[in-house]
């Protein structure tokens, strides 16, 4: 005689540990791409306006180069000089053909600080580049979000 009483075999329910470890990874990579979002638009720059300036769709892996107003460069909060720079975007064109490079300027930065930019992504074989600019406020849409 077996007077083991036989349990109800419910399968095997829903695990909360293992959900708590998904949420909280979750969570994780949120925090970690909001602050790289916004890692570049830290740099106080007042990128000039146009009137045409339209909203581009977001490019995978973009390349962002800030110049201030006195002609700094810097990407990534790391100040370079030119040749540096030029290091930079050999290693980034050697590995990725057509990588896009957004080019932010303060709309006080002398013109030669820009065409010294512009000249070292011709050398380095970067031809895929837009620049930074703020809707007009009397544009239609009355937005003022930065566009590349």
């Amino acid at each position: 005689m077996n007077f083991r009483r036989q349990a109800p075999d419910n399968g095997p329910g829903f695990q909360m540990a293992p959900m708590i470890d998904v949420v909280f990874l979750l969570l994780l990579f949120w925090m970690v791409t909001s602050i790289y979002a916004q890692w570049e638009r830290k740099i106080d720059l007042k990128v000039p306006t146009a009137s045409t300036g339209a909203q581009q769709i977001k490019q995978g892996a973009e390349l962002i180069i800030n110049i201030d107003s006195a002609g700094l460069i810097t990407i990534n909060n790391t100040e370079l000089t030119l040749e540096s720079l030029e290091s930079v975007l050999r290693k980034i064109a050697g590995q990725h053909e057509g990588h896009p490079v957004i080019i932010r300027a303060d709309r006080v930065t002398q013109f030669q600080a820009v065409v010294s930019v512009l000249d070292v992504c011709r050398k380095t074989g970067i031809y895929n580049i837009s620049f930074a600019n703020i809707a007009a406020p009397d544009s239609d849409d009355g937005a003022a979000e930065e566009t590349p």
